[in-house]
């Protein structure tokens, strides 16, 4: 009788490997997931890029939700059979070598960059660093979810790393999601019979079930937090998951996966072109991306090359997949930057040109950082805990050199601010409107930009309370003013482009000794015609409208001043346009105070940009960033329109301070005209406010005529 050879004893570092998943069975590459990653990451990037083109790109990330809980769940399953557990020292250990050095890499150099006015206005540097610090410890989406930021919203300036949250979302999904195979695997133990998989499926398929009923509810009650909590988001790792575990879910049949695969591909595709910052999502309508990525995954017959397997294992796609997640982590940041780049533009080819940067940078991020790090003997061959601390260590001086770059520059955000009290407080001579409405200012207007290009951002109303948005239909209503019983009452009602007067009308009303009440939504005018927007949005649209226009019928004011945006989309059912639909709706709404007697006054609105002017006027000559008025200025204004011969309707049109006959400029008499691409600074406003009240102090008293 012979005795088996003796094996040497196992060193521990080599017992950890072997229980890994990667260790623990052959690596299961699929090359049609990996194209999958490149759809996800071209809808993402090219929405960012052209979002009137692909105005559903978004679901991209949804996409990468998908593949992430089949991956991952795979990888872990395959560790549960063959050991009977998780390592979860060495999984997270490999999760922060995989994904940390390039996210840490682009988030360094985001740091760098806010630390430097010229690229950063100094007036978004708080929010850069709060937001820098949030994703560096990857708890962007909980921020922002806090912040109540629209992801999808097209106005505003967002951060260089807001595109973080679902990185963050990733990562906490990373930590949780073996510790919930764990539990189940235990509880499969001892009463399952040991079937850990079953076990596993089970309590996956029960919170994806919970987590989809959450995210239907919360999307409808509050969307915009619901876009980014964590939560709203587990059933879609778990649709992922749920393919992974269960065999019958995944098909080699040629009929069925060439069917579930094209089925898929016209899913993605259907969202990515039809859906826009409109749709009520994530909530139900996520299951169409949701779904049609776990079609394209469960098909698994690559027998025809027409077959979609085959069509996303091509090279290109491969390679596009390959280095999607740093193309994910550089494209966003670099979108931000460029347009404050000195002799960068926004043109078709500057927006190419930044594309191609976009794809070298994440090829040379994948093939100098992620991969060689990824297996960094140092940190491969140690016990996990020292990657763990190697990535707190990192993420803390990542930390630390924002923090520093906000330290460099808390002197100028100050001297920021003051100049803005100042220049509310003590205007020049002859600025602003000032230069063109009145006489003798002509050749008068001063020299210096205020508030600076790089701070005119932070110059917006403060009372954000009063400004309502997406599904809310509260009147919320803010009171400013004298108190006294006989003081004159003004209503300010209207969307963001009424909002944007709430602190010059605060200030009017102080001075004259009004009283001023004001409603305002986003994006929803004071008119009486539904808007185009379907769904959620534009019914809690015609709910405000409505609740706001009981509170201005019960309320006995003496004037009612409204602004709106000149291209909100108005339904145009039983009217010849769009346009007519919106002329009706005005002369509607404003009729349920002139037909009680009391006066409305409007103003035609303001110039529209297609990019902040501000981050022109960083780098450029107030005199090369001027606009066409072709271009920024709508013409027709249905606000107009509805006012000219109206009884009762005052209409103030302020064209001709803003533009030229051919020419619209973002400076006007020494004042910066914008705070973003399309609402007014504060000082700006200001510099209006002799006419707005000498148009409020007529309407009262041919009134009480």
């Amino acid at each position: 009788m012979t005795s088996a050879p003796q094996t040497p004893p196992l060193s521990r570092a080599r017992l950890r490997r072997d229980r890994s998943p990667e260790h623990a069975t052959a690596n299961r590459f699929i090359p049609h997931v990996q194209g999958l990653r490149a759809i996800a990451v071209l809808f993402v990037v090219l929405y960012h890029f052209w979002p009137g083109r692909l105005s559903g790109g978004y679901v991209g990330v949804d996409i990468f939700f998908v593949i992430s809980g089949f991956l991952i769940t795979a990888h872990l399953a395959r560790e549960l059979t063959a050991t009977g557990g998780v390592d979860l020292g060495q999984f997270w250990a490999r999760r922060a070598r995989r994904l940390l050095p390039a996210s840490l890499l682009v988030l360094l150099f985001c740091a760098i960059v806010t630390a430097v006015p010229l690229l950063t206005p100094t007036s978004a540097m708080p929010a850069e660093v709060r937001e820098i610090l949030a994703a560096t410890f990857y708890v962007e989406n909980w921020y922002l979810a806090f912040s109540s930021a629209d992801y999808l919203a097209l106005s505003g300036e967002p951060t260089t790393v807001q595109h973080y949250w679902s990185l963050s979302l990733e990562e906490q999904f990373y930590v949780i999601w073996p510790l919930l195979l764990l539990l189940a695997a235990w509880v499969a133990v001892k009463w399952l019979r040991g079937d850990r998989l079953r076990a596993a499926a089970i309590a996956i398929g029960v919170v994806s079930v919970a987590s989809f009923v959450f995210c239907v509810v919360y999307t409808i009650t509050d969307p915009a937090p619901a876009y980014f909590v964590t939560f709203t988001r587990m059933w879609q790792f778990g649709v992922g998951a749920l393919i992974a575990l269960v065999p019958r879910l995944r098909t080699n049949n040629a009929a069925l996966s060439f069917v579930l695969g094209w089925a898929g591909i016209i899913a993605l595709l259907y969202t990515a072109f039809t859906f826009d910052g409109q749709t009520v999502f994530p909530g139900y309508m996520a299951l169409i991306p949701t779904l049609g990525a776990a079609a394209i995954i469960a098909a698994s017959n690559t027998d025809r090359w027409w077959y979609p397997t085959r069509l996303l294992s091509i090279p290109p796609m491969r390679f596009t997949g390959d280095i999607s997640y740093s193309l994910y982590l550089w494209h966003w940041p670099l979108i931000v930057i460029a347009p404050s780049v000195p002799f960068w533009g926004l043109t078709i080819y500057h927006r190419v040109a930044l594309l191609g940067i976009c794809f070298v940078l994440a090829w040379l991020t994948k093939r100098f950082v992620e991969d060689p790090v990824r297996s960094w003997k140092p940190l491969t061959s140690r016990r996990p805990r020292v990657t763990l601390w190697a990535s707190l260590g990192a993420m803390v001086l990542v930390g630390a050199v924002a923090a520093g770059g906000w330290a460099a520059n808390i002197s100028s955000y100050q001297q920021g601010v003051q100049a803005i009290e100042d220049a509310r407080e003590n205007p020049p001579e002859c600025f602003g409107a000032a230069s063109v409405l009145e006489e003798g200012c002509a050749d008068a207007a001063p020299d210096t930009i205020l508030p600076a290009p790089g701070f005119a951002g932070a110059d917006s109303p403060d009372q954000g309370e009063c400004f309502i948005q997406l599904n809310d239909s509260r009147p919320v209503a803010c009171e400013f003013g004298s108190d006294a019983p006989d003081a004159p009452r003004v209503a300010l009602v209207g969307d963001s482009h009424a909002y944007q007067y709430l602190a010059t009308f605060a200030a009017i009303a102080e001075r004259e000794g009004w009283h001023l009440t004001t409603y305002f939504k986003g994006a929803c005018p004071w008119n009486a015609t539904p808007l185009a927007t379907p769904g959620s949005f534009g019914a809690a649209c015609s709910d405000w409208r409505d609740a706001v226009g009981q509170k201005l019928v019960d309320s006995d004011f003496d004037v009612v001043f409204t602004s709106a945006i000149s291209n909100t989309p108005y339904a145009s059912a039983g009217y010849d346009s769009s346009y007519d639909a919106a002329v009706a709706g005005y002369q509607a709404a404003w009729a349920t105070m002139t037909d009680r007697g009391i006066p409305v006054v409007t103003v035609v609105d303001n110039p529209v940009w297609e990019t902040d002017p501000n981050k022109c006027l960083r780098t450029r000559d107030a005199a090369e960033c001027t606009g066409a008025r072709s271009e920024v200025l709508v013409e027709n204004d249905p606000l107009r329109a509805a006012a000219e011969g109206a009884d009762g309707v005052t209409l103030l049109d302020f064209t001709d301070v803003y533009c030229d006959a051919d020419t619209c400029y973002p400076v006007v008499g020494g004042a910066n005209v914008y705070r973003d691409q399309d609402h007014l600074t504060v000082t700006f406003a200001d510099s209006l406010a002799p006419q707005f009240t000498a148009a409020l102090r007529e309407a009262m008293e041919s009134s009480g005529d």
